[in-house]
């Protein structure tokens, strides 16, 4: 094969799989859109409504050790076409039987599931079969696709399952198989042993900067609509003109913008310092609306936008990251590791917004404030982590 040939092969697989990712992740986020109406109908606290957020991301976590480390034995195909699957049954099964917190909570978890088999995983699949030096934008464009369908996701909650069965279709017929290489029989126990990946300290200060800037995300794409639906009612203005659901989609898609941009900056200008300068914003932007933002609406929609592209500023620098410091013979178990931390945050982050809601007496500008300063120390501690371990940059990185 040609070098031409093997750019436009790759350049193919690539734009494949980003699409595909899309269409499967559509119904990913249309709960959140859901929460407030939803919350009222079925009696929810704000912790129950929080469990349903986050019951999605306790799937992922515990099962994305398991599927995405078969990856570096298995077809990641295979896996991939197997969470598609996962993520059809449980929106079906939403849409049909939820009536409560219970049948949510079951819908949920088995769609956090899929998502579990087909995110990294298909980060996999490229990471497989293009260079390093494209495999940080090929990284990119997989998170970009994965950012317009959580955008659309507030918007297109009825499309999910069909738009999910597509792209199973889409994958299993255009995609090529693999066959992992062949491993000696004593070393197939060693599958699972995720010690050599912990040791690489490079990738793991990546995954643990992963798991809080996920916590961070997920709490303000879980909640943002709730608290934009409160502060409309506490100052009885700009809803009508602006809706909360509009302003959360476009809260994602200008996220999936600023991924891209910041993957391009960590590039040309060192991924360590773009993470960082990420952080410190997040941290002041957080804190920043927890204390002015109750007091207007349309004030409390230009932060809330803010502060969204400071969070995904560096969505895929950080998961590049990991993927390009990680052993090639290991890099499905470093991603499993990364992607499990990440959404262990992911998990933690919409929980911990409904207890502080809870436990601050319900919502209230007080209670919102603590919320968000909660996740500013966060961001705070593993700010001060990262600069410590140092992680090396990437080839092509102009940092290195």
């Amino acid at each position: 094969m040609t070098v031409a040939s093997h750019v436009t092969s790759a350049g193919r697989l690539v734009a494949i799989v980003c699409g595909a990712q899309v269409l499967v992740q559509i119904g990913a986020y249309f709960w959140p859109a859901l929460l407030p109406g939803m919350m009222q109908r079925w009696s929810l606290s704000n912790s129950e409504a929080g469990w349903i957020t986050a019951i999605f991301y306790a799937a992922y976590m515990v099962s994305v050790p398991v599927l995405v480390t078969l990856t570096d034995r298995v077809d990641p195909k295979r896996v991939y076409l197997f969470g598609v699957g996962c993520s059809v049954i449980g929106h079906l099964l939403f849409g049909a039987f939820a009536e409560g917190f219970w049948s949510a909570m079951a819908a949920r978890a088995l769609t956090g599931l899929g998502w579990a088999g087909t995110y990294m995983t298909g980060l996999k699949l490229l990471a497989d079969r293009v260079d390093p030096k494209m495999m940080s934008r090929a990284v990119t464009g997989h998170a970009a696709g994965i950012g317009v369908s959580g955008a659309l996701s507030f918007l297109c909650g009825d499309l999910t399952a069909a738009s999910a069965a597509i792209a199973w279709l889409v994958v299993a017929a255009t995609v090529p198989g693999t066959t992992p290489p062949a491993r000696p029989a004593t070393r197939q126990t060693m599958l699972f042993d995720f010690r050599p990946v912990l040791r690489n300290r490079s990738a793991m200060a990546y995954a643990v900067a992963y798991c809080v800037h996920t916590l961070e995300m997920n709490a303000l794409r879980g909640w943002g609509v709730a608290f934009l639906a409160f502060v409309a009612a506490r100052t009885a203005s700009g809803a009508d003109m602006l809706s909360p659901t509009t302003v959360v989609t476009v809260l994602a898609l200008g996220g999936t913008a600023a991924s891209v941009l910041g993957n391009e900056a960590a590039i040309r200008f060192g991924r360590r310092r773009l993470v960082c300068a990420a952080m410190l914003l997040s941290i002041c932007f957080a804190a920043i609306l927890g204390a002015l933002g109750s007091l207007s609406y349309y004030l409390a929609v230009v932060l809330l936008l803010v502060y969204g592209l400071a969070i995904w500023l560096d969505s895929s620098s950080l998961t590049a990251g990991a993927a390009g410091t990680a052993e090639p013979s290991r890099r499905g178990a470093t991603l499993a590791i990364h992607s499990m931390l990440g959404y262990a945050g992911g998990f933690v982050g919409p929980l911990a917004i409904g207890w502080i809601l809870d436990l601050a007496g319900g919502m209230s500008p007080w209670s919102w404030g603590l919320s968000f300063g909660a996740v500013a120390l966060a961001m705070l501690v593993v700010l001060m982590v990262f600069v410590a371990i140092r992680p090396r940059e990437l080839e092509g990185d102009r940092g290195r």
